[in-house]
């Protein structure tokens, strides 16, 4: 996946699109992303005993749900645009991000 945790991302198609946000957390096997401010929920949750003496507090709970990384394009961290994402190597051979619309280097 070309998308990585501490990307800021903008939605390109749902509901939230033309949000942008950070990514919190990548799920692989399900080729998703969390994205902070973006695709929120809301769940009722009761309250349940924690193992200890205190219960975990029951109540309107809201959260960021996965979208598909699909649905989400790479901000370039130079031209403040989004931009598709390539794979290239250095001169040592490792793997590099770059910016398809500027050519430059992501880290």
């Amino acid at each position: 996946m070309k998308i990585k945790v501490g990307d800021e991302v903008q939605v390109i198609s749902g509901n939230d699109k033309g949000a942008r946000g950070t990514v919190q957390r990548v799920l692989l096997k399900e080729n998703r992303i969390v994205v902070s401010g973006v695709n929120l929920v809301k769940k009722h949750q009761r309250p349940r005993p924690t193992g200890g003496r205190s219960q975990a507090q029951g109540g309107i709970i809201e959260f960021e749900a996965p979208i598909s990384v699909s649905n989400v394009m790479l901000i370039c961290p130079e031209t403040g645009e989004p931009t598709r994402i390539g794979i290239r190597r250095d001169e040592n051979g490792n793997r590099v991000r770059f910016s398809k619309k500027s050519g430059n280097q992501i880290s």
